[in-house]
């Protein structure tokens, strides 16, 4: 629903923080999307839910909810859940979509389902899995908790010592632990918005792989916006970007990771349904290529809680 006047989104909480690994990440975006609000007039307030959302929206009086909570508790269905119990529209997707995504597993078996290019994987519950999995994918593999954003818990290995190390990190967080077939290729992400696909973005670091630093911390990382493919390759990376996402019923707004390996095939990685909006952040990137600056971008998000 396009939306004009400020005041017809009413007193809106930008929530942020949470109890997740990602929570100071969760807080910059939180903050960037706050002052966008108050640049356009819109009544916001900014609260840090912590662990228990029911107590920090309580007395608060809101008419809608600006999510931007990354991780668990706030991007896996939970925090949804709250606000559908307490019948407070927000912006994104909803509870199974939340919920579903969460699971980078979980994602995989359904575009697997789907018919969809995924890398091959290995689920590890144990050390006797080790073996298992170098039998079935070799190396190098990505090692990944399943529910963990940011890259937090992410490992390269290239042999078995690795391996095990990687899963023994891995394990810490509380979730399963899964190995990936490393793609030897490019990275690229696709952002949506309120079913528009945006200029894909190629993405280039000199570590091992995209990781925390290289998201967060490295000047050196770089952004390419045109992504270098022609035009028809774009088009194609977007929709299969767009099947995916609309597959998994994620709403609103995401973004889609995804790979072209050396044998000029995609494969797809992960979709985040409450994405980074800090001056790091991909979703900001692509929608300027599309000439939508950030406050632009935070209203059109607010939209989808309409």
């Amino acid at each position: 629903m396009k939306v004009e006047n400020p005041k017809k989104f009413g007193r809106v909480g930008v929530l942020m923080g949470g109890c997740a690994a990602e929570k100071e990440i969760s807080r910059q975006s939180g903050t960037a999307v706050f002052e966008a609000l108050k640049r356009q007039n819109v009544e916001v307030v900014a609260i840090d839910v912590g662990d228990n959302p029911f107590l920090a929206l309580k007395d608060k009086a809101l008419d809608r909810v600006f999510n931007i909570i990354h991780g668990r508790g706030g991007e896996d269905g939970v925090l949804q859940s709250v606000l559908e119990i307490m019948k407070l529209p927000y912006t994104g997707s909803g509870v199974l979509a939340s919920a579903l995504t969460m699971d980078k597993l979980k994602t995989k078996l359904c575009w697997q389902g789907m018919g969809l290019p995924t890398p091959l994987w290995c689920l590890l519950r144990n050390e006797q899995d080790i073996n298992l999995c170098i039998e079935k994918l070799g190396f190098p593999v990505i090692v990944k908790p399943t529910k963990e954003g940011s890259s937090m818990g992410m490992n390269k290995a290239n042999n078995a010592a690795e391996l095990l190390a990687a899963f023994t990190e891995a394990s810490q967080f509380n979730c399963d632990v899964y190995a990936e077939s490393w793609v030897m290729g490019n990275e690229y992400t696709v952002a949506i918005l309120q079913g528009m696909v945006l200029p894909v973005i190629r993405l280039e670091t000199a570590n091992a792989f995209y990781d925390y630093q290289a998201k967060y911390e490295s000047q050196t990382t770089q952004y390419h916006c045109p992504c270098g493919l022609s035009e028809v390759q774009e088009q194609s990376l977007q929709s299969l970007a767009l099947k995916a996402y609309d597959g998994v019923d994620v709403k609103g707004w995401g973004r889609v990771d995804l790979f072209i390996d050396n044998d000029n095939k995609p494969q797809l990685i992960e979709v985040n349904t409450v994405p980074g909006m800090t001056s790091h952040s991909l979703v900001p990137m692509a929608a300027a290529q599309n000439n939508i600056d950030f406050d632009c971008l935070v209203w059109k998000i607010l939209e989808t809680s309409m």
